[in-house]
């Protein structure tokens, strides 16, 4: 109890008092990795690749304890007694609920499809819990720590925010853009709010796309408005840098539950600092948002450029001041001191909070950096070099590495492939639309792109210069420095650790039913599925080898033609990293794996089928793909079922 004495102690200090915790909160929460009690005295991490919770005394900036908690905390919430603290897992499947006094889990609660995020009612009588494969948000009530309601939701439910007097929920979905508004008195949704596409321009470097990879959600301290951190993605233009991602910040009226879309903040428009040379500062991937206590001025974090951009109200909303490169790695969580002078910023991939003074008492100055940062874990879950590897997979800062991963810090890998899988769009290429793949088991299915024109994990330096304006000064065709093969070498090891998801619609016994045992059989046998989607990964890409048995992208063995040509499909004449002797007609593809399917809609190289069955069949005219057109209905759902439980 050491720990606990050493918190009521700074309390004390911080506080001027101890005081009993009102058993009733009377503001908006939303998720967070990092949170702060009500007297402001102490901070709680989850650290989330590492398994613990990480309990900072505010005053002394001093790591009070580590608890270990379940695999992959996420975010966490404080009950409003602040007796009980509850984790999301999204790696367990897990909500852990710990004993603040005692600083230990007491409570263990299973949530089927990796949860999220977890919020407590105003009266801490019920926690709410976004699971994000199950497309549901889950209530607990917090007696008996068992699931009383699941009220389904759009796909991918993720972030959250809950109404001071609890009586709106709202919950993002993490790829399509939407916000589903919950009323937590029926317990059901009632609204789907979806964000609006900002238009096209004629000049393709100003923003513009279809929102999606929505991070964060916060409500203002009217509890008027609510603030959306996301991307806007262009995917109809080939991809570039400066052309297709850029960061937004989405406005909700919650009086009306609507978008104000001339109160979104865009790059060039609303977010446009200029820097020293009077150029505008490029900022990447938002990941957290907080409000000044007052309400004047707001602070949003930028993930991938590491930057802290504040937004001043009383100057008509318009960012006002950024603070380049917030110390540490991919800044992903904020939290702010109750007088609003300080921002506390947790740091997901060097694993340390940094202190950041917020200066916000004079309206022309901006944050500053208060002193070093706080290391918050004893150990590191991963590995030296797969921590490397997921720290460039994140980052868009083009100054940190060997080599520029991006170009004036546009954008990371996790802007397409978001949360190291894929943001689900399909975007346009100079070999046509391609659906954006999901980095799952990538380094253990053969070949890459969709034309398996790649064999090498260093060849993806064309992408990195192609697509994301870095690396330019170096020759594809030639060695690659040992410093940049180091790095790709790290994110080739920091991709073998993402997980195959499982779906959770799926029960524990469905091996046993018939329907399923019918779809394998079909699979295996007259559907010839089989013929392509092989072995322990479902797909023979892995085949295409030379006569050393080394894999090569000098044949065109082992690539399909299954009818799904688009018209816009162009052929590839070949890359230097191959001395153009790699090139693809535009309508032979590349076997994709069939694990984790469930996760990976829209399906094909063009993103063309919404469903399984509408690979099997709606774009399988030609009866190419697979031998499917003589099987039944019943045949169709019973393939389906097997192809959905694969991971």
């Amino acid at each position: 109890m050491l720990w606990l004495a050493v918190l009521l102690m700074g309390a004390a200090v911080w506080a001027g008092c101890e005081t009993e915790a009102d058993p009733v909160r009377h503001e908006a929460v939303s998720t967070r990795n990092v949170i702060m009690n009500r007297d402001g005295s102490t901070l709680y991490v989850a650290n989330i690749d590492v398994p613990t919770i990480t309990v900072v005394n505010a005053k002394t900036r001093k790591v009070v304890k580590e608890i270990p908690v379940c695999k992959d905390p996420a975010t966490l919430a404080l009950s409003p007694d602040e007796s009980k603290l509850a984790v999301a897992c999204t790696g367990a499947d897990r909500v852990d609920v710990i004993d603040v006094e005692e600083g230990e889990v007491e409570q263990q609660l299973k949530v089927k499809g990796e949860p999220y995020g977890v919020l407590f009612s105003p009266d801490g009588n019920r926690l709410y819990v976004s699971a994000y494969r199950a497309d549901q948000v889950d209530v607990v009530d917090t007696d008996t720590w068992q699931i009383t309601k699941q009220i389904p939701v759009s796909d991918g439910p993720r972030a959250m925010a809950l109404t001071a007097d609890g009586g709106k929920l709202y919950t993002v979905h993490y790829l399509s853009g939407k916000i589903s508004v919950i009323d937590t008195r029926s317990e059901q949704a009632r609204k789907v709010v979806a964000l609006s596409p900002s238009p096209d321009k004629s000049d393709r470097k100003k923003s513009q796309g279809v929102p999606n990879t929505l991070e964060a959600i916060t409500i203002s301290p009217d509890g008027k408005r609510a603030w959306v951190a996301h991307l806007l993605t262009n995917i109809d233009t080939p991809i570039k840098f400066d052309e297709t991602i850029f960061p937004a910040i989405s406005v909700l009226d919650l009086t009306r539950d609507e978008e104000i879309p001339d109160e979104r903040k865009e790059l060039f428009e609303e977010i446009n600092v200029k820097d020293t040379n009077n150029v505008t500062m490029i900022v990447s991937n938002p990941s957290d948002i907080v409000f000044h206590p007052d309400g004047k001025k707001v602070y949003v974090l930028m993930g991938g450029s590491e930057d802290l951009v504040v937004f001043d109200l009383d100057r008509g909303g318009n960012a006002t001041s950024i603070l380049r490169r917030v110390p540490g790695d991919n800044p992903r969580g904020l939290a702010i001191s109750r007088d609003g002078a300080r921002l506390y910023v947790h740091n997901a991939m060097s694993l340390d909070m940094a202190f950041i003074d917020t200066n916000a008492a004079d309206p022309y100055s901006g944050p500053s950096v208060n002193g070093s940062n706080l290391r918050l874990v004893k150990k590191d879950s991963l590995s030296p070099v797969v921590r490397q590897g997921k720290r460039l997979f994140f980052s868009a800062n083009s100054d940190e590495y060997a080599a520029d991963i991006t170009k004036d810090n546009w954008m990371s890998c996790a802007s397409c492939h978001a949360n190291g899988e894929t943001n689900g769009l399909t975007m346009m290429t100079p070999k046509g639309p391609r659906n954006t793949p999901s980095n799952v088991l990538a380094m253990e299915t053969g070949r890459f792109l969709w034309d398996g024109s790649r064999d090498d994990f260093e060849d993806y330096i064309l992408t990195v210069q192609g697509e994301m304006g870095g690396m330019l000064k170096y020759d594809p065709g030639k060695p690659l420095p040992p410093k940049v093969k180091e790095m790709y070498r790290a994110l080739a090891e920091y991709l073998k650790t993402i997980p195959v998801p499982k779906n959770p619609d799926i029960p524990d016994n469905v091996e046993q039913t018939a329907e399923w045992k019918r779809g394998k059989e079909i699979f295996e046998g007259k559907g010839r599925c089989i013929q392509c989607h092989a072995g322990r990964n479902f797909t023979d890409s892995a085949m295409a080898v030379d006569a050393n048995g080394k894999l090569t992208v000098f044949t065109l063995s082992h690539l399909y033609d299954v009818g799904t040509k688009n018209p816009l499909d162009r052929g590839n004449p070949g890359d230097p990293r191959a001395g153009m002797k790699n090139p693809r007609p535009p309508y032979l593809f590349d076997v994709p794996t069939l694990r984790g399917v469930f996760a990976t809609p829209p399906y094909l190289h063009d993103g063309s089928a919404q469903t399984i069955r509408d690979v099997l069949v709606t774009r399988n005219g030609q009866g190419k793909h697979g031998n499917v057109s003589g099987l039944s209905e019943a045949d169709l759902r019973a393939l389906t079922l097997y192809l959905e439980s694969l991971d």
